[in-house]
C-alpha cells in the first residue's frame, strides 16, 4: 500500500518558522513529482510549492521567498521549510502529487497567530 504522512505542523507566532515533512510509504518520489498544498475550511485547496516535471522548484506567489521545498537523497521525504510565517499561512497542509494532486488525507495543521 502506498501512502504519505505529513508531519511537523504546529502553532507559532507571526514571524516564526516551521518545517513540514512528507514521508512516503510503499514508494519513492523518484518517479512522482511531489508538492505541498494547503486548505482553510470553506476555501479551495491551494498549491503552495512543488517540484515541476523537470525537477525545478515552484512556489505560489504568496510564499515565494519565505518557503523552501526540498527532498532527501533517498527520495522518500519531501520537506517544506516555512520561514517568516504570516497568519494567512494558517491552514491544513497536505503532501500530494504535483500534477493531479489535491488536499486529501490527514494533512498537518499549521496555525500562525498575530
Amino acid at each position: 500500500e502506498v501512502s504519505v504522512t505529513e508531519l511537523g505542523g504546529g502553532s507559532v507566532q507571526a514571524g516564526g518558522s516551521l518545517r513540514l515533512s512528507c514521508v512516503a510509504s510503499g514508494f519513492t518520489f523518484r518517479l512522482v513529482r511531489m508538492a505541498w498544498y494547503r486548505q482553510v475550511p470553506g476555501n479551495d485547496c491551494e498549491f503552495v510549492s512543488g517540484f515541476s516535471s523537470d525537477g525545478t522548484t515552484e512556489y505560489a506567489a504568496s510564499v515565494k521567498g519565505r518557503f523552501t521545498i526540498s527532498e532527501d537523497n533517498a527520495k522518500t521525504t519531501v520537506y517544506l521549510q516555512m520561514d517568516s510565517l504570516k497568519p494567512e499561512d494558517t491552514g491544513v497542509y497536505y503532501c500530494a502529487a504535483r500534477y493531479g494532486g489535491k488536499c486529501a488525507g490527514q494533512g498537518t495543521q499549521v496555525t500562525v497567530s498575530s
